[in-house]
């Protein structure tokens, strides 16, 4: 059903400047003339302005503004990544829904986008603020092949394609160990993964991605209003969520293929070319001693390196950073 969709509203774009018959459709599409029409009825629910003249045929005047899944697949160029997008309005939770539908067998690539989300979660079981419209707040469904320790991997990946993007909007971004993506030192943007695994393979990954867009400063809770940014209160202008989406998703798609295709090596070089603080000294808290050390990168399984006073390195699995 939604793929005919998407070959729908590809059909009726690219001939936007002309009518396209209900029988051509009808050929095309392989359905019936009432199938199309019915089509049609349900792209005018999704924003779609669309004229339609006896004899003529069938022609889109206006592309909606609103966010729905046919919305989001027209225009997206990916190899496999967002082929089935799932679109709520208000949800509880893009990652409690991407679980469930992980655990019922939903497929390699599935992306799902909430315009709102009523219970956002973060790291460490924290809220994530998630104002109706105003950011991105989408979980991926991953079936990578790989093994369990490897899954920290794809959080630090996907914190370099956020951070790609949001650089060649000409926006200057940095990572905060482990998946922070902060903007003048607040945090626009985190990442959330959980997985379901055996011992030996990881059964899937949910991968979330919250991203501050059009808040204003005010319009953040005062818990987090001296922490959290937004693209708007750092650009002074309002942002295209559609646009972003799409910039996420085909540069994912391009990043997890390289990876699965020549490992780890490159995405650790350029986390550690965003890497927040790298070079400098930090104070670290762990349960049982506080020190004084020089961040220095990341080993290949996510860990922090940091090199301490007497020139010994040493690797943090968890630990707590006084940025």
């Amino acid at each position: 059903m939604e793929s005919t969709r998407h070959r729908l509203i590809e059909l009726l774009a690219n001939s936007q400047s002309s009518y396209i018959s209900g029988q051509e459709l009808s050929k095309k599409l392989n359905i019936s003339r009432t199938a199309v029409w019915k089509h049609m009825k349900e792209l005018e629910k999704d924003g779609y302005k669309i004229e339609a003249f006896p004899k003529k045929g069938y022609q889109i005047t206006q592309f909606p503004d609103k966010l729905s899944s046919n919305t989001l697949l027209w225009g997206l160029h990916t190899n496999w990544l967002g082929k089935n997008i799932i679109h709520k309005t208000k949800l509880n939770s893009t990652q409690i829904l991407g679980n469930q539908l992980a655990a019922e067998g939903e497929g390699h690539g599935t992306v799902i986008i909430a315009d709102e989300q009523t219970n956002g979660r973060g790291r460490m079981e924290r809220s994530w603020y998630s104002a109706r419209d105003k950011g991105i707040w989408m979980s991926i469904i991953l079936r990578p092949g790989l093994l369990p320790n490897q899954a920290p991997q794809l959080t630090l990946l996907t914190a370099t394609v956020l951070a790609d993007v949001l650089s060649q909007k000409n926006i200057s971004v940095t990572i905060k160990w482990p998946n922070d993506i902060l903007i003048n030192g607040k945090k626009a943007a985190g990442i959330l993964t959980e997985m379901q695994a055996e011992q030996d393979q990881i059964k899937y990954v949910v991968l979330g991605i919250g991203l501050n867009l059009n808040q204003l400063q005010s319009e953040f809770p005062d818990s987090i209003k001296d922490k959290a940014t937004s693209l708007r209160v750092e650009t002074n202008k309002e942002w295209d969520r559609k646009e972003l989406i799409h910039g996420i998703l085909e540069h994912f798609d391009t990043v997890y293929d390289e990876y699965m295709e020549s490992g780890f090596e490159n995405i650790r070089l350029k986390w550690v070319s965003y890497g927040y603080k790298i070079g400098e000294a930090v104070d670290i808290v762990t349960p049982k001693e506080n020190w004084s050390a020089t961040l220095v990168g990341i080993e290949s399984d996510g860990a922090l390196i940091v090199r301490n006073q007497d020139g010994s390195t040493e690797v943090l699995y968890s630990a707590e950073i006084k940025w």
